[in-house]
């Protein structure tokens, strides 16, 4: 629904009265030190490289060079770089005592980048470095990604990075030798975009589902094929799970009285407090915006909020949200108070998937990677995006366990790891909506800036050890717990339980029932708050069978032995990848006339341009 007519970027599908908006999960890192250089020459460099390409003769745009780097030796490193007139960049000097190490971290920049985004030679240490520490892992291996496509070796084409040849590595050197070990991989449960998976539109993700089964327990050259070839159970090393969220619309009878007392639709309130938010210098009020719709939109609002103002306090009790509840709140969905009867409290229950868009990688609590690289080949390869991301490693360690066995791990890595998982079990307590003291908002050294010490908490002592059996008690005791009141509940798409398209469709709620609303409208209103209060946190269970016994691919002109591995979707109608020109270009067809897309099928080219590459 979010995503219709998606051209013109001023409308929104999406009513927040009807459904909820779709929560996300990432991991974003600020850095200080001598590593911010190498990033910042990352940029120049690639400013270069585009104003070489694209704007060599356009004044309008300078060369770049950073201050402390000689044109000389900038010239020999980048012959294709012209050496004269650079913008120093910044324009005054670096003080370099500041930029020197600060810390205990030490930290390592890598790339995936080539000759079409950066005028290099193809570079993958991005792939290298998750290739050998998930190989020399000897503990766990924890990631969150937004995708999960691998190979483990060479017989699964077109797909080729080795990701999964490293896992297989890892598991296998861990049961010859007799240790426990455990890959734990978090993903999103339906990847890119969500909809309904039987719609022919639909083939693109189902196309992505496929590789993903596929790499992981799908078929002999799977990672659990590979493991099973050689006697090993992959149940006892290699979990998938992800993550889903609950919450209750702020539609009360309160306010449609009040819409029908105002002639304002709530809708559109919305839609002015998105325009006050952006202003017109940002995007709903660039071109093509109507300034005259910005006013009428603002007298509606003002309308609104004037009434409002004259609600008696008792009704305004409510909470905005009860997402909190699945964290430690204080405070149950049983205990929420809500303004109207109980079928109307029902209509606004909703469920949606928390979307993975994180790109970690943590393992033995003593090294993390962070960056913007997915699991699959587009991010891996280097000749297709760009991305950047950097390993961490720090000396200052902490003395903890491992299995219950005394254990020395990096500070940086272990809080990591632990702050991630308490927040998956519901074990942290929720964050102010508004966020603007919250240290995840402040510079790395900066007042404010340390989250608060609990280590002594109860919470906190589960976490500690990752291969505790009290832990791993808990994490699937609650993932399954929570999936099996998401199921009850809603018949969340997709489930263990659906196997076949027919059995799709007998799972999903009956016509009329809103997305992400309750399943059983008539299941009374204490019996669905009893079961919500049983979820904590967001884990859940990745649906490891759903549609197993289904071709989820299905192939055809949009889906081909040619088209595999590049699937593109130009204004909601697929194209079918014809083949590579010698440069790196798609060549592709819609509506019957044949392009070139440059850049190695970059993803949303243009704004209502999406590109599927696994």
């Amino acid at each position: 629904m979010d995503f219709q007519n998606v051209q013109d970027w001023k409308q929104n599908q999406l009513s927040k009265t009807e459904y909820g908006r779709m929560p996300w999960h990432d991991v974003a890192l600020a850095l200080r030190g001598e590593c911010v250089l190498d990033i910042a020459q990352h940029f120049v460099e690639t400013w270069n490289h585009a104003k070489r390409d694209k704007y060599k003769r356009d004044g309008k745009y300078d060369w770049l060079q950073l201050s402390w780097r000689d044109d000389d030796i900038l010239g020999v490193q980048h012959p294709r770089f012209p050496v004269g007139d650079y913008v120093k960049h910044p324009l005054h000097d670096l003080d370099m005592d500041k930029m020197k190490r600060q810390g205990s971290v030490t930290a390592q920049l890598v790339r995936s980048s080539a000759d079409w985004s950066h005028g290099i030679l193809t570079e993958h240490s991005i792939q290298n470095a998750y290739h050998e520490i998930i190989k020399n892992a000897q503990h766990y291996v924890y990631i969150e990604n937004q995708f999960f496509i691998t190979a483990t070796g060479e017989y699964q084409k077109p797909i080729i990075n080795t990701i999964g040849a490293a896992i297989v590595e890892a598991i296998m050197r861990a049961h010859e030798e007799g240790r426990k070990f455990r890959v734990i991989v978090l993903i999103p449960l339906v990847p890119g975009f969500a909809g309904d998976l039987r719609d022919k539109g639909a083939n693109g993700t189902r196309a992505i589902m496929d590789y993903q089964y596929k790499s992981m327990f799908r078929g002999e050259h799977s990672i659990s094929g590979r493991l099973k070839a050689r006697g090993i159970d992959p149940c006892q090393y290699l979990f998938f799970f992800s993550l889903r969220s609950y919450d209750r619309l702020n539609r009360t009878e309160r306010i449609t009285k009040k819409e029908e007392r105002t002639g304002v639709k709530y809708e559109d309130v919305q839609h002015a407090q998105a325009h006050e938010v952006m202003n017109e210098s940002g995007i709903t009020g660039g071109a093509g915006f109507d300034k005259s719709e910005g006013e009428n939109m603002k007298k509606d609002k003002e309308t609104f909020e004037e009434e409002q103002a004259e609600d008696k306090p008792h009704d305004q009790t409510a909470e905005d949200t009860i997402a909190k509840d699945a964290l430690e709140s204080g405070q149950t969905v049983s205990e929420e108070s809500f303004q109207g009867d109980g079928e109307l409290e029902k209509e606004n229950i909703i469920t949606e998937q928390c979307y993975i868009h994180a790109k970690v990688l943590i393992a033995d609590d003593k090294v993390a990677i962070i960056g913007s690289s997915n699991l699959n080949d587009r991010s891996q390869l280097g000749y297709h995006d760009s991305e950047l991301s950097i390993v961490v490693e720090d000396e200052d360690t902490i003395e903890t366990t491992m299995d219950g066995k005394p254990h020395q791990a990096s500070a940086f890595a272990a809080q990591l790891r632990r702050r991630l998982w308490r927040e998956h079990l519901g074990l942290l307590p929720p964050q102010e909506l508004d966020a603007k003291d919250d240290p995840a908002v402040k510079l790395p050294g900066a007042e404010g800036g340390e989250l608060e010490d609990d280590s002594d908490s109860d919470a906190a002592k589960l976490v500690e050890d990752p291969l505790s059996d009290e832990l791993w008690e808990t994490w699937t005791r609650q993932a399954h717990g929570n999936t099996s009141a998401f199921r009850d509940l809603f018949h969340c798409i997709p489930d263990d339980a659906v196997k076949t398209f027919e059995e799709y469709d007998e799972f999903l709620p009956r016509k009329g029932i809103k997305a992400g609303h309750l399943f059983d409208p008539e299941m009374p209103l204490e019996e669905v708050k009893r079961r919500l209060d049983s979820v904590k946190g967001h884990l859940v269970e990745f649906p490891v069978a759903f549609l197993m016994d289904e071709e989820m691919a299905e192939r055809g002109l949009d889906l081909n032995e040619v088209s595999a591995s590049c699937l593109v979707v130009c204004n909601g109608t697929q194209a079918d990848i014809h083949e590579t020109t010698d440069n790196g270009e798609y060549l592709y067809v819609i509506d019957g006339s044949m392009e070139a897309l440059a850049g190695s099928c970059c993803c949303f080219l243009l704004a209502y341009f999406t590109c599927y590459e696994v």
